[in-house]
């Protein structure tokens, strides 16, 4: 319990703080920061172009322990950074730092954790390893929440959760660097037909729910402006992303994989189909329940499949579809019904993918 407790913690700072923390900063940062819409889409791609260089990186063979520690310390200081800096250039810049350190924490605490666990007789665990994101991003969410019921600005909302950061990378350090980094799985990975489907398909999830994702917070705040109103979509988020992996149906990744994707569609699709605040909740719910239960299915996956270096590959197809989204809604932004345009064309996508994974049981690996 205690592996799947560490990797908990450190998915929380990793992903929560790291990736997901700048969406409910993105309100606070338009308020007193003046960042615009297209430009909190630019300084979500800069995080996401991080993460695509760092998913890369990590398909080279490290040391588990040591790539989990840099990554968090990396995480904690670019944090920090955000709320003792300014402007559009120092941003774009730390979000891309974060992003590197981002991917290298998802797929070294992810493959350390499940090889841990297994080793353990354990694997069931797992669940709580990945609830974690969504953890952070609860606690990222309702922080944000008490700082604007407060009055605080959004420089010092990043300190704040920078603190967090830095507390919860100190704790895990000596966690971390008293185990062994796991083995590494001995598969060699080579790029079949079915390896590159299930990259395929993660990109397309990356893509497809990155857009909510990224603007539940300020769809919600157009509807409501009080704060303590709007502010509750990204912990409600964060909330269900952590119970679903909890919760999740053990048996086969890819059927969990198609069902979730076609429940986020679902939620992709709510804000165009069901009016005013109801429908923002309600693609809270449908897609923060079931994007982790996505990525803990796509990385078992992928484990099983190619190892380490294909869940490399499927993290840097996600970030790539998710480089494509923010820029999407930034092009369109302007043009008539631009943010309606991109979730619709989100939502299709994960349709499609989940269509190409099928209903069928995978195929043995040879």
């Amino acid at each position: 319990m205690r592996t799947a407790l560490a990797g908990l913690a450190a998915l929380a700072l990793a992903m929560g703080i790291g990736r997901f923390a700048f969406t409910p900063l993105l309100p606070m940062m338009q308020e007193d920061a003046g960042v615009s819409l297209a430009q909190g889409g630019y300084l979500a791609a800069a995080n996401y172009i991080g993460y695509l260089a760092g998913a890369l990186w990590a398909m080279r063979p490290a040391r588990a322990d040591v790539a989990i520690r840099i990554s968090l310390l990396t995480i904690a200081v670019s944090t920090l950074a955000m709320g003792v800096t300014h402007g559009m250039a120092a941003w774009l810049l730390w979000r891309t730092v974060a992003g590197v350190a981002s991917a290298w924490a998802l797929v070294h605490v992810s493959s350390w954790c499940l090889q841990e666990l297994t080793v353990l007789g354990k694997p069931q665990l797992g669940g709580v390893v990945f609830s974690g994101v969504g953890w952070g991003m609860a606690l990222a969410g309702g922080l944000c929440l008490a700082l604007m019921a407060l009055g605080a600005s959004s420089s010092q909302a990043w300190i704040a959760l920078g603190g967090v950061s830095l507390a919860v990378g100190a704790a895990l350090w000596p966690i971390i660097a008293r185990r062994e980094a796991a083995p590494a799985n001995p598969r060699s990975f080579a790029w079949t037909a079915d390896a590159t489907r299930l990259v395929l398909c993660y990109g397309a999830f990356g893509f497809g729910y990155i857009i909510p994702a990224t603007f539940v917070p300020v769809m919600a705040r157009d509807i409501i402006p009080d704060p303590m109103v709007f502010g509750w979509a990204w912990p409600i988020f964060g909330a269900t992303a952590a119970l679903s992996t909890l919760f999740a149906a053990r048996g086969d990744n890819r059927r969990a994989w198609a069902v979730s994707a076609v429940v986020m569609a679902a939620g992709v699709a709510a804000p165009l189909l069901i009016p005013g605040i109801a429908g923002v909740v309600a693609a809270a719910l449908l897609v923060g329940g079931t994007f982790m239960v996505i990525t803990m299915a796509g990385m078992q996956e992928a484990r099983q499949v190619g190892g380490p270096a294909l869940m490399a590959a499927l993290t840097a197809a996600f970030a790539t579809g998710q480089i494509a989204g923010p820029l999407l809604v930034s092009a369109l932004v302007h043009m008539r019904g631009g943010m309606s345009a991109a979730l619709l064309i989100a939502a299709a996508l994960l349709v499609v993918s989940a269509l190409a994974l099928g209903w069928k049981e995978k195929p043995c690996p040879t």
